[in-house]
């Protein structure tokens, strides 16, 4: 559709990302999740309605937009109005005060979790069912380090965790992955210090006959049997010794790769397509409801294309 002196046009990657994403989310479900817990009207002002608050919300996991850059956003994107549903000839966009209280609100009842159940359960109505792999996995997600600020230190809840010669410190985030669907079904958020095979045991839901695993789960084979009775330990072993390499186990690591490696599409999606590449609050109970906020999109974003087939078909 044209408007003023405007002839020519083009479907942005952005506008096709967001008409997908409009499809895909079940809306009417996650908003149902948050209005028990939203602020009813009770005169005065009347609250941004639940959805609209949301579509913002997830623009900002999306596309990596804190709170005051989501609403310059909005006032600067024609595509991003459109998906939110603003119209600036009739209201302005909710204020950055307003998305903070939103995102606040989300925190104190822990929703994140509750919407990647939420999606989840969507996905297995629609045909995406967790089967009985689960890929483990962990990635670190940086914190700031430096000391200038109102405290005068550290996130004290945040820490630091050497991996091969390279120290980082923040938050860690343990995952577990459906080896088939590549579905995030559980996750678990930690200081960067918590070692990956403490939180094992979280990462299952113990229907599994295989779990798949880098060598920071070698040694787990009593836990994951444990956890899941049926499952057999398909984690990597170790091949490198102080005076030899044993070719065999190396080459037994190499062809486990081929279904461990498919949580590496999960993290791309989460790192290099929606920006979560370092926390943006202070704490872990925040920084935690954005991660499993942001895994629910994931999962979202990788079955899109099987979601869209459905809905033409």
């Amino acid at each position: 559709m044209m408007t003023g002196f405007e002839r020519y046009t083009k479907k942005t990657r952005r506008a096709q990302f967001l008409e997908e994403m409009e499809q895909v989310v079940p809306w009417a479900k996650l908003c149902a999740l948050i209005e028990p817990h939203y602020p009813k009207v009770s005169g005065g002002r009347p609250p941004v309605g639940v959805e609209r608050m949301l579509r913002i919300y997830f623009l900002q996991q999306w596309f990596n937009l804190s709170d005051p850059a989501v609403e310059e956003a909005l006032y600067d994107s024609v595509v991003m109005r459109d998906f939110v549903g603003i119209d600036l000839g009739r209201e302005p966009v909710p204020d950055e005060t307003t998305v903070c209280k939103f995102r606040h609100l989300l925190e104190e009842h822990g929703l994140g979790g509750e919407m990647l159940e939420t999606v989840n359960l969507h996905l297995q109505s629609r045909g995406v069912r967790i089967t009985t792999g689960t890929i483990v996995d962990a990635t670190i997600i940086p914190a700031p380090s430096s000391t200038k600020n109102r405290e005068e230190k550290r996130d004290p809840e945040m820490h630091q965790t050497k991996k091969g010669k390279q120290w980082y410190f923040g938050m860690k985030a343990h995952v577990g992955v459906d080896s088939k669907t590549k579905m995030i079904h559980t996750v678990v958020a930690t200081a960067a210090n918590v070692a990956d095979a403490t939180v094992l045991p979280e990462l299952l839901h113990g229907e599994e006959t295989r779990v798949w695993g880098d060598q920071g789960y070698v040694g787990q084979t009593e836990v994951i049997h444990k956890c899941a009775p049926q499952a057999q330990d398909c984690t990597h072993r170790r091949y490198r010794y102080e005076n030899r390499v044993d070719e065999v186990e190396r080459g037994k690591n190499r062809t486990k790769s081929t279904v461990r490696s498919k949580v590496e599409h999960v993290f791309g999606v989460m790192k290099l397509k929606f920006g979560f590449v370092k926390v943006r609050y202070r704490g872990l109970k925040k920084n935690a409801n954005r991660l499993f906020a942001t895994c629910a999109l994931v999962n979202l974003f990788m079955v899109r294309k099987k979601l869209l087939r459905v809905a033409v078909v």
